[in-house]
């Protein structure tokens, strides 16, 4: 117990990083996803297409690799980043695709009615979007932003690659100079705790857009 109080606070200091990537990652990638969620349902092609090999690209390789070319390869063309924006820039990029498709899948999901009616209506197709798409969306991708949700908080381990201090390098640092598994446990048990309380928001949610049938 003596040597767990001794390296907790270096966890919660490295735990801090990880939930700082994951938030202001769900900030920038979950607006950016419906509005490429959008586009790709438009029916501007050259633009539709351009959308489809950014999702393709960003979906096709692996975010480590992403992480590593935001950061070393960016300023070979005169671009250059510090490691905390450079890995905030890698995360939204990648995530924003995943959660395009996402809400591509739920827009496409919407009766074409709807937009007919609105139109009656004369509302615009703005106010149509965020007052009759937009909430029943939400309710049909909510299950599968949950997933992604989660696969965000372990993907944030990947900024050990450029050198940032997050939970799991806290972990590594430890275990390498102590020689124990401890704290990789204790990392372990960490994020259980972080997913735990993701799971539990994320049912509320759910349940909160349950009246939609």
């Amino acid at each position: 117990m003596e040597y767990i109080l001794e390296i907790l606070p270096s966890l919660l200091n490295g735990a801090k990083m990880t939930l700082s990537i994951f938030f202001w990652t769900l900030i920038g990638a979950l607006p950016l996803g419906l509005i490429v969620g959008l586009g790709l349902t438009s029916r501007f092609r050259p633009f539709k297409a351009i959308l489809r090999f950014y999702v393709w690209l960003m979906r096709g390789t692996p975010l480590l690799l992403q992480l590593i070319f935001v950061f070393y390869g960016l300023p070979m063309v005169g671009f250059t980043l510090e490691r905390y924006p450079a890995a905030l820039f890698a995360f939204i990029l990648n995530y924003t695709a995943y959660f395009a498709e996402i809400f591509r899948g739920g827009l496409q999901s919407i009766d074409p009615g709807q937009y007919e009616s609105a139109k009656v209506l004369r509302l615009t197709y703005w106010q149509t979007i965020r007052k009759i798409v937009t909430p029943q969306v939400v309710k049909i991708v909510l299950p599968s932003i949950g997933n992604e949700v989660i696969n965000l908080v372990k993907d944030s381990s990947l900024v050990y690659v450029i050198g940032l201090g997050d939970l799991l390098r806290a972990g590594n640092v430890a275990t390498s100079r102590d020689v124990t598994l401890v704290p990789l446990v204790l990392v372990g048990i960490i994020y259980l705790l972080m997913t735990a309380v993701l799971t539990f928001v994320l049912r509320k949610c759910e349940q909160h857009y349950s009246y939609w049938k």
